[in-house]
């Protein structure tokens, strides 16, 4: 019965993260700009549903995802430099920026939980510091990546609008390093913070997934 819980939890997440793309895909700022920043959650969604019998993930794990979808769907929506709710933020608080950017990078720090689950679970890593260090490590690199990806679409497509909304620098010439700094900063939260309620999820996970072979 605690499976079929879960399973529920998990098409109900799968229910809104569709119900938000289809929301996001209607009239964007730009459609071109909309494309650039949903696809790597719509590719990373079509693989987790793909292997979903197969390597079922923590239910946690699965919120952090759907938490993910939806932060990227909303900024492609809106393009990140100008979601509204941020922009009330700035205008009321006289900021120089919108900081939703900065505030998706620091939860982009939450996929942390993702890798270290998948690490213990298909690897001889066990808990302690070498996998908190490695996790934080892959989930620097993963920021950096995003970051060179962004910056070979600027390149391609010579500085064109929908380059500049993908990048969202706002005229901040160290965006990439606060970026990547954001992301850094996250993951080490969000392993602080659950990686005892990660170790629970993860026997119950795993003594299900036993119980079935």
């Amino acid at each position: 019965m605690k499976h079929d819980g879960s399973r529920k939890i998990h098409l109900f997440l799968l229910l809104v993260i569709i119900a938000v793309f289809i929301w996001s895909a209607i009239k964007p700022a730009s459609y071109l700009t909309w494309a650039l920043e949903v696809s790597p959650a719509v590719v990373g969604l079509i693989i987790v549903i793909t292997i979903y019998y197969r390597f079922r993930f923590t239910t946690l794990s699965y919120v952090i995802m759907a938490v993910l979808a939806i932060l990227m769907f909303i900024g492609g929506h809106y393009i990140y430099s100008k979601v509204p709710l941020f922009d009330w933020i700035k205008d009321t608080y006289d900021l120089k920026r919108n900081h939703y950017d900065r505030f998706g990078h620091l939860l982009k720090g939450l996929f942390a939980i993702v890798l270290r689950e998948i690490l213990l679970r298909k690897t001889p890593l066990t808990k302690g510091t070498w996998l908190f260090a490695i996790v934080v490590s892959m989930s620097l690199a993963i920021a950096a990546l995003y970051e060179i990806i962004e910056w070979l679409v600027s390149k391609i497509s010579k500085g064109g609008e929908a380059s500049k909304n993908f990048l969202g620098i706002q005229g901040d010439i160290w965006d990439t390093q606060w970026d990547m700094l954001y992301s850094l900063t996250g993951s080490i939260v969000a392993l602080l913070i659950f990686s005892k309620l990660h170790d629970k999820l993860l026997k119950k996970e795993i003594r299900t997934s036993n119980a079935q072979h």
